[in-house]
């Protein structure tokens, strides 16, 4: 079973050779192999199950080992033994099995872990010793006789041979296994640098629609600076006609003078200078008035600018912050196709 440990790497202790291996290819392999060879070969997983049907079994075995529950049992156990045993030396191991047969086992190894075994043979190097099948057949709960007659019938082949058969399910079944284990990898990286690039993506329409609203709330800034700039121009109106108030109070002034130079009846005149300082008083308390509503109006625009200002520095580090989980995945993916490039390299 193919399953992702925390640290995005695969599981090697759920990995079974299905999983790494085409099984129909695997039995295609194994049955011309045995045809060819003149040998019996099954392929097992790590704990010494079939996970191919059984090519050119010898009627030994087929018939008289595999028919009763303590050959299975036996047969098994044997097959994990040998298996990790070839394991442990990273090698085919050649031996004898638990009926008196050498066969050889052939281990499927990816990343130093076992995860199979190819076992052949079936084979015997010498003619078999009577006494020592009997006792085996008696063992097992077959048929003494039949279990002899049946060993009879195994080839008899040069010990060399075995190894070299050996050797040759070895190389072919663990190329095999080595590149469906990288076909898998390079599988799982790519689903992780599209994700990434996923994830690249979805974060750069987030910045886009930040800065659409940065513009906009830059545009509502620009357009508080350029009312306290208009504010700013009826301030200096009001003060230009504040300056024509006070040069008509200094005429005014002078024109009192006058007056008072002339006395008698004349002093009438008091009264209509009275009356104008009474009215540019009243001009001047209306220009007070409008000066102080002025001064509102320039408050309440930079309350407004400090207010977008402040959004706006929201907006500029959610930015930030987005930009750093984007740098952080393109780093996770310029990784990612460090090791694509790696396992490109293996295949090779």
């Amino acid at each position: 079973m193919i399953k992702m440990l925390d640290d995005n790497h695969l599981d090697m202790d759920a990995l079974e050779i299905k999983d790494i291996i085409d099984i129909k290819l695997l039995q295609k392999f194994q049955d011309d192999f045995a045809f060819a060879m003149n040998c019996a070969s099954v392929t097992v997983d790590k704990d010494g199950n079939p996970v191919t049907d059984p090519s050119s079994y010898t009627r030994f075995c087929e018939g008289f080992v595999h028919s009763t529950k303590k050959g299975d049992d036996r047969c098994a156990a044997s097959h994990k033994r040998m298996g990790e045993e070839a394991a442990r030396t990273g090698k085919p191991y050649v031996g004898a099995c638990h009926a008196g047969l050498v066969d050889f086992a052939a281990p499927i190894i990816v990343e130093g872990k076992l995860l199979g075994t190819v076992l052949g043979g079936q084979m015997l190097t010498e003619k078999p010793k009577e006494n020592d099948f009997i006792q085996i057949a008696r063992e097992i709960d077959v048929n003494p006789q039949g279990f002899i007659d049946a060993a009879n019938e195994v080839n008899v082949v040069d010990f060399r041979h075995i190894e070299k058969a050996a050797n040759v399910l070895f190389i072919v079944v663990n190329s095999l296994a080595k590149n469906g284990y990288n076909q898998i990898e390079l599988d799982l990286v790519s689903k992780r640098l599209s994700n990434n690039f996923m994830k690249v993506s979805a974060t750069v329409e987030e910045l886009s629609a930040s800065a659409a609203e940065i513009a906009s709330q830059q545009g509502e800034l620009n357009n508080e600076i350029a009312q306290v700039g208009v504010v700013t121009e009826q301030i200096n109106t009001i003060l230009d006609a504040i300056k024509s108030i006070a040069a008509q109070t200094k005429m005014l002034g002078l024109n009192a003078s006058i007056e008072a130079a002339r006395a008698g009846e004349v002093g009438k005149g008091f009264s209509v200078v009275a009356k104008e300082i009474k009215n540019l008083a009243e001009s001047s308390r209306e220009t007070a008035k409008t000066i102080s509503d002025l001064t509102t109006k320039i408050q309440e625009s930079v309350y407004g600018t400090i207010k977008n200002s402040k959004i706006t520095l929201e907006t500029t580090q959610e930015q930030s912050k987005a930009m750093e989980e984007v740098s952080m995945n393109i780093q996770d993916s310029v990784y990612i196709a460090e090791q694509l490039s790696s396992m490109m390299e293996k295949l090779r």
